[in-house]
């Protein structure tokens, strides 16, 4: 393993370039003790449109190469001839499976859904389903009928299951949910299936397949009562992350995570982001909530821990508990109830992060 722990940087647009350039004070090099080397890449609208996306292609090549990486949010513009979202062309040059997005208690905020505390990981496609399905329309007036073709493969669909269960045994979680494999028992259930599957060769963890709709109301009516997995397709996925995320206060108290897989389903390729937007209203104002980047970058050091790079993981730890500390105790941006600007929050949390490591040093745990 080298020594040197190479993350590619992707920019982004408006807030989150903004954002990004916070979030990257902790991945310093003095500040965590760990030999780290950051290599960017330009992805904001302007220098797509520019290259035609091929700076898009050479970010996902070096981050294919170094398996890590962390992205910023980027505008996606609307015209179908423009250069459209970078985020296809990463999860499929990387070969992308999985995003994985957890919902988790924001210590020091009241969620908007009482009862709530265990942490929810939604592990969805990150390719294929209603996404670049092939769409058209025939006839005309009430006659109109429209089209949708899309497909998912039994590959991807292994990949989400048994990275659930995986994650679930990990965490001491129940896979709960699944597609509506009841209406649609040849598409959606091949999802169903695969998770059976996977659900025999784990049989230590707690299994609860439900429907979709069913998994909706139980989300609500008490079903997380522990820790909780959640396989998706990809649509539905997304769908049940922007549910699931603000349950616990806010969209921006949490990381979201690409990650490719070698043939053992090891992680080969993660890279981390916020799963929010740009937020062009709150650009130069210094009011966005970092928490997402900066558990982002936890996120991407605690996956090179596991890939065996010393130090990361106990880095990874200091991030993410000084994030989490830093609202425990009445540092909190706007939308969370507090007062505290982008870069104050960042300030908090690298302060933290500097004196959990001192610390642990000290105390020999590092």
């Amino acid at each position: 393993m080298a020594d040197t722990l190479k993350i590619i940087v992707l920019e982004g647009d408006e807030t989150g370039q903004e954002l990004l350039e916070q979030s990257v004070r902790v991945l310093d090099s003095d500040l965590l003790g760990l030999d780290l080397e950051l290599e960017y890449y330009d992805l904001s609208l302007e220098k797509r449109r520019e290259t035609g996306n091929e700076i898009v292609h050479e970010a996902a090549r070096a981050m294919k190469e170094a398996g890590f990486g962390l992205k910023a949010a980027t505008v996606t513009p609307e015209g179908k001839d423009d250069v459209g979202s970078p985020n296809r062309i990463l999860r499929e040059e990387v070969d992308g499976k999985v995003i994985v997005r957890t919902g988790r208690r924001i210590p020091g905020v009241v969620g908007p859904v009482s009862g709530v505390y265990h942490p929810i990981s939604v592990v969805r496609m990150a390719v294929d389903d209603a996404y670049g399905a092939k769409q058209w329309r025939e006839g005309e007036g009430d006659e109109e009928v429209a089209y949708l073709t899309q497909k998912i493969t039994r590959a991807t669909c292994r990949a989400v299951s048994e990275y659930s269960f995986r994650t679930a045994s990990r965490i001491g979680a129940k896979v709960y949910g699944g597609p509506k494999w009841t209406v649609s028992p040849v598409y959606e259930g091949m999802l169903k299936e695969e998770m059976d599957a996977a659900a025999a060769r784990h049989p230590n963890v707690q299994y609860q397949p439900v429907l979709i709709d069913a998994l909706y109301a139980g989300l609500i009516s008490g079903a997380a009562d522990s820790p909780l997995v959640i396989p998706a397709l990809n649509r539905d996925g997304d769908c049940l992350s922007d549910l699931v995320l603000p349950m616990f206060g806010s969209i921006a108290g949490a990381e979201s995570v690409l990650l490719g897989f070698d043939e053992d389903y090891g992680v080969e390729v993660a890279m981390a982001e916020a799963p929010h937007g740009t937020a062009p209203s709150l650009m130069g104002k210094n009011l966005a909530n970092p928490m997402a980047m900066l558990l982002a970058c936890g996120s991407v050091l605690s996956y090179a821990g596991t890939k065996g790079y010393a130090g990361a993981d106990v880095a990874s730890r200091a991030v993410y508990e000084s994030v989490l500390e830093a609202t425990a105790t009445g540092t909190k941006t706007v939308d969370l109830g507090g007062h505290a600007t982008t870069s104050e929050f960042t300030d908090a949390v690298v302060e933290r992060v500097r004196t959990k490591l001192e610390v642990w040093s000290s105390l020999g745990a590092r």
